[in-house]
């Protein structure tokens, strides 16, 4: 049977990009290949606000502070946080996500699996978590991924073929890739991956969003972008404003739509901020 380490399951809307709005139960698994050390600081340094915060102290998620520098959700990859990540069976899991939908059956809500880096070693378990006989209602999932992970074949095939099989069309499988610019800490060669981001596109509706604060980040974005366009990718593009908190949003929401316009690209709300001032299990 087939297992996944879960960090958080929850029940929210979502807050970003094509699904804004949307009811929707979000699955975070554990474990990332980025750090995003750079949100919230200036170019070139590294925050090491989490490193402040002693894991043990914590039992559960929403226990755990929240940061203003670096990754957001910082606790579903550092592995000094990793005893809060329970690994489950995925037969129980499927019945786990079910039972927090609010008929205890899937209506219009949708399946978000994040992460972390939902990508990254999980793809082998999705199909058995996909095929439980309570996930039958389910018809749009969203993979909120960074765009470094390639799909294996198997996993490929299986989203290609069976995942459709239950009357679910291209546009009913979501990949909602954020792509970290330098204003993140990661490197250009490391996150910035055309031909992956292109195979994503030729098996489900692809998009990508990027977290942006000034003029220089939008113009790293574009020319990523570009390459992407290169690649084969032709999805939309997203920007929304940097901030884990409701402080740091604010500060840079409004001209990061006014960029969006002059760019003529699309700009994402970031709601969990303003709504649940980005508290974890929101």
């Amino acid at each position: 049977m087939s297992k996944l380490k879960v960090a958080e399951l929850f029940y929210s809307i979502q807050g970003e990009g094509r699904y804004m709005g949307v009811p929707s139960v979000f699955l975070r698994t554990f474990g990332c290949n980025f750090t995003c050390s750079g949100f919230g600081m200036p170019k070139g340094v590294q925050s090491d606000e989490r490193l402040n915060i002693d894991p043990k102290r914590y039992e559960k998620y929403n226990e755990l502070p929240l940061v203003h520098t670096g990754c957001d959700s910082y606790a579903s990859w550092d592995p000094r946080f990793k005893r809060l990540s329970p690994v489950i069976e995925c037969s129980q899991l499927a019945k786990d996500i079910v039972n927090i939908l609010p008929e205890k059956k899937w209506q219009d809500e949708h399946l978000v699996i994040t992460g972390g880096e939902p990508l990254l070693g999980w793809q082998r378990s999705y199909p058995d978590l996909l095929e439980q006989e309570c996930m039958m209602g389910l018809e749009e999932l969203t993979f909120e991924t960074n765009g470094t992970q390639e799909l294996t074949t198997e996993f490929a095939d299986y989203l290609f073929v069976e995942f459709t099989r239950h009357g679910r069309g291209y546009d009913k499988l979501t990949f909602s890739v954020s792509p970290k610019l330098s204003i993140s800490g990661e490197k250009r060669e490391e996150a910035i991956r055309p031909e992956i981001v292109a195979q994503y596109n030729s098996i489900g509706y692809t998009y990508v969003k990027f977290v942006v604060a000034t003029k220089e980040d939008v113009e790293e974005a574009r020319r990523a972008v570009n390459d992407y366009r290169a690649a084969g990718f032709g999805g939309p593009v997203y920007i929304m404003p940097c901030g884990g908190t409701d402080e740091l949003y604010y500060l840079n929401h409004k001209q990061v739509a006014e960029m969006a316009m002059k760019m003529g690209w699309r700009y994402s709300d970031r709601l969990q901020i303003p709504l649940f001032k980005n508290a974890w299990g929101t």
